[in-house]
Protein backbone atom coordinates (compact mmCIF):
# COMPACT_ATOMS: atom_id res chain seq x y z
CA UNK A 1 0.00 0.00 0.00
CA UNK A 2 3.12 2.21 0.51
CA UNK A 3 4.72 1.83 -2.00
CA UNK A 4 1.56 2.40 -4.44
CA UNK A 5 0.92 5.90 -2.45
CA UNK A 6 4.59 6.79 -3.38
CA UNK A 7 4.60 5.91 -6.89
CA UNK A 8 1.34 7.98 -7.13
CA UNK A 9 3.47 10.87 -5.51
CA UNK A 10 6.28 10.41 -7.60
CA UNK A 11 4.06 10.52 -10.69
CA UNK A 12 2.17 13.49 -9.33
CA UNK A 13 5.75 15.54 -8.82
CA UNK A 14 6.80 14.93 -11.86
CA UNK A 15 4.07 16.20 -13.70
CA UNK A 16 4.94 19.70 -12.82
CA UNK A 17 1.61 21.20 -13.50
CA UNK A 18 0.46 23.92 -10.78
CA UNK A 19 -2.18 22.87 -7.97
CA UNK A 20 -2.98 26.71 -7.40
CA UNK A 21 -4.58 27.94 -4.29
CA UNK A 22 -7.59 28.84 -3.68
CA UNK A 23 -9.72 31.77 -3.03
CA UNK A 24 -11.84 32.13 0.10
CA UNK A 25 -14.59 31.25 -2.59
CA UNK A 26 -12.91 28.34 -3.32
CA UNK A 27 -11.90 29.50 -7.16
CA UNK A 28 -8.17 28.48 -7.71
CA UNK A 29 -6.02 31.51 -8.39
CA UNK A 30 -5.21 31.53 -12.08
CA UNK A 31 -1.07 32.07 -12.67
CA UNK A 32 0.06 35.01 -15.34
CA UNK A 33 4.08 34.81 -15.45
CA UNK A 34 5.67 38.13 -15.82
CA UNK A 35 8.42 38.94 -18.29
CA UNK A 36 7.21 36.27 -20.80
CA UNK A 37 7.35 32.90 -18.76
CA UNK A 38 9.18 30.70 -15.90
CA UNK A 39 12.09 32.92 -16.09
CA UNK A 40 15.35 30.86 -15.13
CA UNK A 41 18.94 30.78 -15.64
CA UNK A 42 18.19 28.80 -18.95
CA UNK A 43 14.71 30.40 -19.80
CA UNK A 44 15.48 34.46 -20.08
CA UNK A 45 12.46 36.54 -20.05
CA UNK A 46 10.03 36.17 -23.33
CA UNK A 47 11.87 33.55 -24.63
CA UNK A 48 10.24 30.50 -26.28
CA UNK A 49 11.85 28.64 -23.70
CA UNK A 50 10.44 30.57 -20.60
CA UNK A 51 7.35 30.25 -22.16
CA UNK A 52 7.41 26.61 -22.46
CA UNK A 53 7.82 25.97 -19.01
CA UNK A 54 5.06 28.35 -18.25
CA UNK A 55 2.88 26.10 -20.45
CA UNK A 56 4.34 22.80 -18.41
CA UNK A 57 3.69 24.36 -15.12
CA UNK A 58 0.11 24.94 -15.84
CA UNK A 59 -0.06 28.90 -16.23
CA UNK A 60 -3.10 30.60 -17.15
CA UNK A 61 -1.43 33.01 -19.15
CA UNK A 62 2.10 34.75 -19.69
CA UNK A 63 3.08 38.62 -19.98
CA UNK A 64 4.64 39.26 -23.57
CA UNK A 65 6.79 42.34 -23.62
CA UNK A 66 5.97 44.05 -26.83
CA UNK A 67 8.16 46.15 -28.93
CA UNK A 68 8.56 47.28 -32.43
CA UNK A 69 12.07 46.75 -34.29
CA UNK A 70 13.82 49.63 -36.88
CA UNK A 71 11.76 48.06 -39.79
CA UNK A 72 8.29 47.93 -37.49
CA UNK A 73 8.67 44.05 -36.71
CA UNK A 74 6.75 42.86 -33.54
CA UNK A 75 8.99 41.24 -30.89
CA UNK A 76 8.76 40.34 -27.69
CA UNK A 77 11.58 41.78 -25.51
CA UNK A 78 11.50 44.05 -21.94
CA UNK A 79 14.16 46.25 -22.26
CA UNK A 80 15.19 48.98 -24.41
CA UNK A 81 18.24 47.81 -25.71
CA UNK A 82 19.81 43.93 -25.64
CA UNK A 83 22.02 44.49 -23.03
CA UNK A 84 21.74 41.97 -20.63
CA UNK A 85 21.55 38.30 -21.99
CA UNK A 86 22.84 39.60 -25.14
CA UNK A 87 25.48 41.87 -24.75
CA UNK A 88 24.43 44.43 -27.42
CA UNK A 89 24.21 47.86 -26.26
CA UNK A 90 21.47 49.04 -29.24
CA UNK A 91 18.09 50.00 -28.75
CA UNK A 92 15.43 47.86 -30.34
CA UNK A 93 14.23 50.49 -32.22
CA UNK A 94 17.57 51.44 -34.06
CA UNK A 95 17.80 47.59 -35.45
CA UNK A 96 16.34 46.09 -38.28
CA UNK A 97 14.67 42.28 -37.63
CA UNK A 98 17.49 40.50 -39.31
CA UNK A 99 19.69 42.20 -36.69
CA UNK A 100 17.73 40.85 -33.70
CA UNK A 101 17.80 37.23 -35.56
CA UNK A 102 21.21 36.45 -35.24
CA UNK A 103 21.51 37.61 -31.28
CA UNK A 104 21.83 34.95 -29.31
CA UNK A 105 22.07 34.80 -25.41
CA UNK A 106 24.56 32.90 -23.49
CA UNK A 107 21.79 29.90 -22.64
CA UNK A 108 21.58 29.74 -26.20
CA UNK A 109 18.18 31.24 -26.78
CA UNK A 110 17.05 33.79 -28.91
CA UNK A 111 14.61 37.03 -29.50
CA UNK A 112 11.25 35.66 -30.81
CA UNK A 113 8.79 37.73 -32.82
CA UNK A 114 5.68 38.26 -31.45
CA UNK A 115 4.32 35.90 -33.75
CA UNK A 116 5.72 33.44 -32.64
CA UNK A 117 4.96 33.59 -28.92
CA UNK A 118 1.28 34.20 -29.60
CA UNK A 119 1.52 30.62 -32.55
CA UNK A 120 3.23 29.03 -29.20
CA UNK A 121 0.95 29.96 -26.86
CA UNK A 122 -1.95 29.12 -28.75
CA UNK A 123 -0.69 25.35 -29.27
CA UNK A 124 -0.18 25.10 -25.53
CA UNK A 125 -3.83 26.64 -24.29
CA UNK A 126 -1.39 29.69 -22.67
CA UNK A 127 -3.83 33.30 -22.72
CA UNK A 128 -1.53 36.41 -22.71
CA UNK A 129 -0.98 39.77 -21.57
CA UNK A 130 0.18 42.08 -23.73
CA UNK A 131 2.46 44.53 -21.77
CA UNK A 132 2.73 47.03 -24.79
CA UNK A 133 6.04 48.83 -24.85
CA UNK A 134 5.79 50.32 -28.15
CA UNK A 135 6.14 54.64 -28.14
CA UNK A 136 3.63 57.06 -30.11
CA UNK A 137 0.93 55.97 -32.46
CA UNK A 138 1.90 54.05 -34.90
CA UNK A 139 -1.42 52.82 -35.96
CA UNK A 140 -0.56 50.28 -39.41
CA UNK A 141 1.70 48.46 -36.24
CA UNK A 142 -1.24 48.03 -33.51
CA UNK A 143 -3.82 46.82 -36.20
CA UNK A 144 -1.54 44.23 -36.94
CA UNK A 145 -0.54 43.39 -33.34
CA UNK A 146 -4.47 42.40 -33.26
CA UNK A 147 -4.94 40.90 -36.27
CA UNK A 148 -2.33 38.27 -34.81
CA UNK A 149 -4.25 37.89 -31.59
CA UNK A 150 -7.28 36.92 -33.70
CA UNK A 151 -4.90 34.89 -36.01
CA UNK A 152 -4.48 32.79 -33.00
CA UNK A 153 -7.65 32.39 -31.53
CA UNK A 154 -6.15 34.74 -28.73
CA UNK A 155 -8.05 38.21 -28.16
CA UNK A 156 -10.93 37.15 -25.89
CA UNK A 157 -9.16 36.30 -23.15
CA UNK A 158 -6.69 38.60 -23.65
CA UNK A 159 -5.17 41.51 -21.73
CA UNK A 160 -3.11 44.82 -22.37
CA UNK A 161 -0.98 46.74 -19.99
CA UNK A 162 -1.60 49.94 -22.30
CA UNK A 163 0.53 53.50 -23.12
CA UNK A 164 -1.31 57.04 -22.88
CA UNK A 165 -0.77 57.52 -26.59
CA UNK A 166 -2.74 53.73 -27.73
CA UNK A 167 -5.26 53.65 -25.11
CA UNK A 168 -8.12 55.31 -27.25
CA UNK A 169 -7.84 53.59 -29.75
CA UNK A 170 -7.69 49.88 -27.97
CA UNK A 171 -10.45 50.63 -25.88
CA UNK A 172 -13.49 48.20 -26.77
CA UNK A 173 -10.47 46.00 -28.96
CA UNK A 174 -8.53 44.25 -25.98
CA UNK A 175 -8.82 44.56 -22.30
CA UNK A 176 -6.99 47.59 -20.94
CA UNK A 177 -5.56 47.71 -17.49
CA UNK A 178 -6.43 50.34 -14.38
CA UNK A 179 -6.62 51.66 -11.11
CA UNK A 180 -9.61 52.12 -9.56
CA UNK A 181 -10.09 56.02 -10.07
CA UNK A 182 -9.16 55.57 -13.96
CA UNK A 183 -12.01 52.67 -13.99
CA UNK A 184 -14.18 55.01 -12.37
CA UNK A 185 -13.85 57.64 -15.22
CA UNK A 186 -14.00 55.40 -17.88
CA UNK A 187 -17.51 54.14 -16.29
CA UNK A 188 -18.70 57.65 -17.30
CA UNK A 189 -18.02 57.03 -20.71
CA UNK A 190 -20.89 56.26 -23.16
CA UNK A 191 -19.88 53.32 -24.46
CA UNK A 192 -18.34 52.10 -21.31
CA UNK A 193 -18.26 47.91 -20.74
CA UNK A 194 -17.14 45.79 -18.17
CA UNK A 195 -15.48 44.07 -20.77
CA UNK A 196 -13.11 46.59 -21.89
CA UNK A 197 -11.00 46.97 -18.61
CA UNK A 198 -9.45 45.23 -15.44
CA UNK A 199 -8.42 46.47 -12.15
CA UNK A 200 -4.36 46.06 -11.71
CA UNK A 201 -3.06 45.95 -8.50
CA UNK A 202 -3.45 44.45 -4.96
CA UNK A 203 -6.87 45.77 -3.75
CA UNK A 204 -8.00 46.85 -0.55
CA UNK A 205 -11.18 45.00 0.95
CA UNK A 206 -12.84 48.14 -0.41
CA UNK A 207 -11.73 48.05 -3.54
CA UNK A 208 -12.29 44.61 -3.96
CA UNK A 209 -15.46 44.91 -2.80
CA UNK A 210 -16.11 47.64 -5.09
CA UNK A 211 -14.86 45.42 -8.08
CA UNK A 212 -17.29 42.65 -7.54
CA UNK A 213 -20.22 44.82 -7.00
CA UNK A 214 -19.53 46.88 -10.46
CA UNK A 215 -18.36 43.04 -12.45
CA UNK A 216 -14.96 44.20 -12.63
CA UNK A 217 -12.20 41.71 -13.36
CA UNK A 218 -8.95 41.83 -10.66
CA UNK A 219 -5.81 40.88 -11.64
CA UNK A 220 -2.80 41.28 -8.38
CA UNK A 221 0.60 41.42 -8.76
CA UNK A 222 3.90 40.54 -7.22
CA UNK A 223 6.74 41.79 -8.99
CA UNK A 224 10.17 41.44 -7.68
CA UNK A 225 11.40 45.43 -8.71
CA UNK A 226 8.13 46.53 -6.51
CA UNK A 227 9.44 44.74 -3.17
CA UNK A 228 11.73 45.65 -0.71
CA UNK A 229 14.64 43.38 -0.58
CA UNK A 230 15.50 43.47 3.33
CA UNK A 231 11.21 41.98 3.92
CA UNK A 232 10.59 40.32 0.32
CA UNK A 233 9.55 37.25 1.80
CA UNK A 234 6.82 38.45 4.21
CA UNK A 235 5.38 41.53 1.46
CA UNK A 236 4.87 38.43 -0.56
CA UNK A 237 3.17 36.20 1.83
CA UNK A 238 1.19 39.72 3.27
CA UNK A 239 0.40 39.96 -0.93
CA UNK A 240 -1.17 36.50 -1.18
CA UNK A 241 -2.87 36.80 1.83
CA UNK A 242 -4.58 39.66 0.76
CA UNK A 243 -5.44 37.99 -3.09
CA UNK A 244 -7.11 35.26 -1.30
CA UNK A 245 -8.94 36.98 1.26
CA UNK A 246 -10.39 39.16 -1.15
CA UNK A 247 -11.23 36.69 -3.61
CA UNK A 248 -8.83 37.98 -6.30
CA UNK A 249 -9.15 35.22 -8.91
CA UNK A 250 -6.07 36.40 -10.64
CA UNK A 251 -2.31 37.48 -10.09
CA UNK A 252 0.72 38.42 -12.41
CA UNK A 253 3.86 37.27 -10.89
CA UNK A 254 7.38 36.76 -11.33
CA UNK A 255 7.96 32.92 -11.36
CA UNK A 256 9.93 33.09 -8.53
CA UNK A 257 6.70 33.56 -6.41
CA UNK A 258 4.72 30.46 -7.98
CA UNK A 259 5.68 28.34 -5.05
CA UNK A 260 3.37 30.49 -2.69
CA UNK A 261 0.51 29.92 -4.74
CA UNK A 262 1.12 25.77 -4.68
CA UNK A 263 -2.17 23.75 -2.89
CA UNK A 264 -0.80 22.36 -0.19
CA UNK A 265 -3.26 19.61 -0.35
Amino acid sequence: MKKTVLFFLIIFSLSGVLSCTSTQSGESIKLIAHRGGVVEAGSPENSREALLKAAEKGYWAVELDTRMTKDSVLITHHDRNFNRYFGVDRQVSEMTWVEIDSLVSESGTKVQKLEDALQLCAEKGLNVMIDNKISGFPQPVFDELLRLLDKYNLRTNALMIGTTESTEFFTGKIRLSCSREQLEQNMRRADYSTNHYYYFGNPTEEDAEWAKKNNIMVVGVINEWALPKESEQQEVEKIQLNLKANNVGYVQLDSKYDTYFLSDK
